[in-house]
């Protein structure tokens, strides 16, 4: 991690849970994180915890449905930080949404945030990279086992084609790049069940296995510290005993 010290990470949904643990991790060795969230009050309580650290938390409210709340973001990044480095694609919406019956704004707001949002996050970062000569870049989507697979759970098909969605946006870039002849990186990381609120709004008889949110910050950390001849495409972790 010693070659992102210093430098510039965004990490959207930021507040709470998976994106929390990752802006911590990050700014614990060593680097400028952005966190974008709706409640930035609730950054703004980690960077106080942080305020020894190597690193620095900047709280920033952005809604991710929103387009201007986006770019006024990465604006403020390249204004005040002087640009992007690495960009960490967590924010995402669940709702609980049958296809024969839920709201057609219950789908908006997951496609609105899971997908497009994500997409306009790292057309903006890349693009800042692009602006500034920066080719080591790294782009990481949040994704999950739903990008791989439907659940049986009732209710999760429309988040599960938002991660579907997201499972090809990945393989997209990492074509887009390889012929543009571009060193930024690109990796999804779809862990399984993680013990967040996420997890405990779905209908489940039994409480299942789950991960913690830092163990995904790790693999964050951990596809950084990779040589820079190293593209990791995708990880899948799961919590152990998980049956689903």
């Amino acid at each position: 991690m010693e070659h992102w010290k210093g430098r510039v990470a965004v990490v959207t949904g930021a507040s709470v849970g998976i994106g929390a643990a990752i802006a911590k991790e990050l700014v614990l060795r060593g680097m400028k994180v952005v966190g974008l969230a709706r409640r930035p009050e609730l950054i703004q309580e980690l960077a106080a915890s942080l305020k020894d650290a190597p690193g620095k938390l900047y709280p920033l409210k952005a809604d991710l449905a929103v387009e201007k709340d986006i770019l006024a973001a990465f604006k403020w990044v390249t204004e005040n930080l002087g640009g992007v480095d690495v960009l960490v694609n967590n924010a995402a919406l669940y709702n609980l949404s049958k296809l024969s019956e839920a709201k057609t704004s219950d789908w908006k707001s997951m496609l609105e945030v899971n997908v497009l949002g994500l997409s306009i996050c790292t057309r903006e970062a890349i693009q800042n990279m692009k602006q500034r000569g920066v080719d080591d870049g790294y782009i990481f989507h949040i994704s999950s086992v739903c990008g791989h697979w439907v659940s049986v759970v009732e209710g999760i098909s429309m988040y599960c084609a938002t991660k579907h969605a997201v499972t090809a946006l990945t393989d997209g870039l990492r074509k887009e790049l390889t012929s543009l002849k571009s060193h930024i990186r690109i990796t999804a990381i779809s862990p399984g069940a993680v013990d967040t609120n996420m997890l405990w709004k779905t209908p489940l008889d039994v409480p299942p296995p789950s991960l913690k949110p830092e163990d995904v910050a790790d693999l964050v950390v951990y596809a950084l510290s990779t040589p820079s001849r190293v593209q990791i495409h995708e990880i899948i972790v799961r919590p152990q005993g998980e049956a689903i």
